[in-house]
């Protein structure tokens, strides 16, 4: 567990590196909003109900990687004809998480914390865990998110890949993410972040 001074801390942190990557991101924003507006109709942005610090609900931000009019689960395998051909290619290399760096700035997210899962799913989470899990802001990456990166391909793998996720994926994910949050520490979410640019640079 962190001290009150290392959240602190960390919250400088992501005030400080959110704000320095949206101002270098910002031709590659500009840029992808471009292609998504040529590549399909609807929204550049994709907003969605997710579930924050204290069980609060709050609008998560990504770059709009399906199709609008097409209905479907909750959950996107690498396989899914909802894609759009430029969301394929965002969601490979998580460009399209990028507009969640509003979102840190914003003060519902963390650079690095739990992934925020939409009320369906966040409410199968056993009741202990979800406690844990919830009591830190949710986060852009961590070490679930780096265990699990392929995952939208095990998902296309799979008969049918809602119940894959909740059956197999989500339990796993829930025990990884409380154990995340009972051990983190400010020079471990350093670690992580740089792990992860490590992992999307290679």
């Amino acid at each position: 567990m962190t001290s009150p001074v290392e959240d602190a801390a960390k919250r400088a942190l992501d005030l400080a590196l959110a704000a320095t990557g949206l101002v270098i991101t910002a031709p590659a924003l500009v840029l992808i909003a471009l292609l998504i507006r040529r590549s399909s109709a609807g929204p550049v942005i994709f907003r969605q109900e997710r579930v924050g610090r204290y069980g609060r609900p709050f609008q998560i931000h990504k770059f709009r990687t399906l199709r609008v009019d097409a209905l479907g689960p909750l959950v996107t395998a690498s396989s899914d004809r909802r894609v759009t051909p430029i969301g394929g290619v965002l969601r490979r290399t998580k460009l399209d998480e990028l507009p969640q760096l509003w979102d840190v700035l914003r003060g519902e997210m963390s650079l690095v914390g739990p992934r925020p899962e939409v009320p369906t799913y966040a409410a199968l989470w056993p009741a202990a865990e979800r406690e844990t899990i919830l009591s830190v802001r949710p986060g852009i990456t961590d070490p679930v998110s780096l265990m699990f990166r392929n995952e939208a391909e095990e998902l296309a793998l799979a008969a049918d890949p809602e119940q894959h996720y909740r059956t197999a994926l989500l339990p796993r994910k829930a025990q990884l993410y409380a154990e995340y949050v009972q051990t983190r520490s400010l020079a471990g979410d350093v670690a992580i972040l740089l792990r992860t640019v490590q992992t999307l640079l290679a």
